[in-house]
């Protein structure tokens, strides 16, 4: 698979004009490498994840630095926090020096830790996720976006199994003391079948015979890892009882496709996980979106207890929000659009507060184009379409 451009591109190079330092994250082999040597070609490069690499760094940190030709990618910075703080010194002699550091790493709290203690106000931070469809068709539900899972199709299954043994060895372990990674690994499954549900830790700790503050830590690590989306519900008050625990998807289709032993798009087409695996693609889609254009992340999802729920609501920047419903069909039909509507006239009824609304629903590519039209004041678009917007 030939490289494809990044829609965070712009926002990178940006910030290499503003910042001495670009701290960018990410989940591991989404890209994060490839981006910058391409963008910044005649940067120096060292890999933080070689033995060698990092003994030298902790033996003589000066020494170390003084031997790197600037601009420079520090790749996987996470294995040697201490490198900020010596980073940072470096770039107090010459404050108005920028694009002269770009730091990696798969692990963002951690990164972030350091970079808040360390480099404020010197550093831009970024993420990187993997590909998402507005930047390639080849993003599909079974294999996901990572880079080399669509670049060989065929072996993605052998590629996934790989992945997630190099993520069980290096970051969670990096992160937490988790003694047996065969229950971790168990944890990951078993969370895949929750994928696109509201988050009930009691659930997950009762089969795998662990408590619940595990649980929690657990959900920590894979978020830290940028492996998961949390997406709370919405908090505005609509005179409604709503529910208050947030929904959990996998960041990747692929990868969780595979941990739930998902393996061909026949099987995809029949499994009863189609449904929540469709909504969680376009989740990543929205969250990638934002990223991508350097705005905070914002997703909600609304549920009252009377049993009304509308998948995604997404804020806009100038108050407004766009209602969005997400069905993994090829024929949208007017009732798909009822929650759409309700949810639009509780925000009507909503007398203090006026805001624009926007109700979308989303739908798998059919032999029928909807694109933009309306069904009962819903805009109808296929995936495609809906991954295009903005282009």
């Amino acid at each position: 698979m030939r490289y494809v451009p990044r829609d965070l591109g712009p926002v990178l190079l940006k910030a290499a004009r503003t910042f001495p330092a670009v701290v960018l994250t990410g989940p591991r082999r989404a890209g994060k490498t490839m981006l910058l040597r391409k963008l910044f070609p005649k940067a120096s490069y060292t890999l933080m994840e070689d033995p060698d690499a990092i003994a030298r760094m902790r033996a003589d940190p000066h020494g170390f630095l003084d031997g790197i030709r600037l601009p420079a990618v520090l790749d996987e910075v996470q294995n040697v926090p201490e490198l900020f703080s010596y980073v940072r010194s470096r770039i107090d002699k010459h404050p108005r020096r920028t694009g002269q550091w770009f730091l990696t790493g798969s692990q963002d709290a951690p990164l972030m830790r350091g970079v808040t203690e360390s480099m404020a106000g010197r550093a831009a931070m970024l993420q990187l996720y993997p590909l998402s469809r507005h930047e390639t068709p080849k993003v599909n539900l079974l294999h996901g976006g990572f880079p080399e899972a669509l670049a060989r199709p065929a072996g993605s299954s052998l590629w996934f199994s790989s992945y997630i043994q190099t993520y069980l060895e290096r970051d969670v372990r990096a992160i937490t003391n988790v003694r047996d990674l065969a229950t971790y690994r168990r944890f990951m499954a078993l969370l895949a079948t929750r994928h696109g549900q509201v988050l009930n830790r009691s659930e997950l700790a009762r089969p795998l015979q662990v408590s619940v503050p595990t649980i929690n830590q657990w959900i920590g690590v894979l978020e830290t890892t940028q492996q998961v989306l949390i997406v709370p519900p919405f908090y505005e008050n609509l005179g409604k009882r709503l529910v208050k625990s947030p929904k959990i998807y996998f960041t990747d289709s692929g990868l969780v496709c595979h941990l739930l032993g998902i393996n061909t798009a026949a099987d995809l087409q029949r499994s009863p996980f189609l449904g929540p695996v469709f909504e969680g693609q376009i989740a990543s889609e929205i969250i990638k979106r934002q990223v991508n254009s350097g705005v905070r992340r914002e997703l909600y999802f609304f549920r009252d207890e009377q049993g009304l729920e509308v998948d995604f609501i997404v804020p806009a920047r100038s108050g407004g929000v766009t209602l969005l419903e997400c069905k993994a069909t090829r024929t949208p039909l007017p009732r798909m659009t009822i929650p759409l509507q309700q949810l639009n006239e509780a925000f009507k009824g909503k007398k203090t507060v006026k805001r624009n609304v926007e109700m979308v629903l989303v739908h798998r590519k059919g032999p029928r184009d909807t694109t933009g039209t309306k069904m009962h004041g819903v805009k109808l678009y296929d995936e495609d379409a809906w991954a295009a917007r903005g282009k």
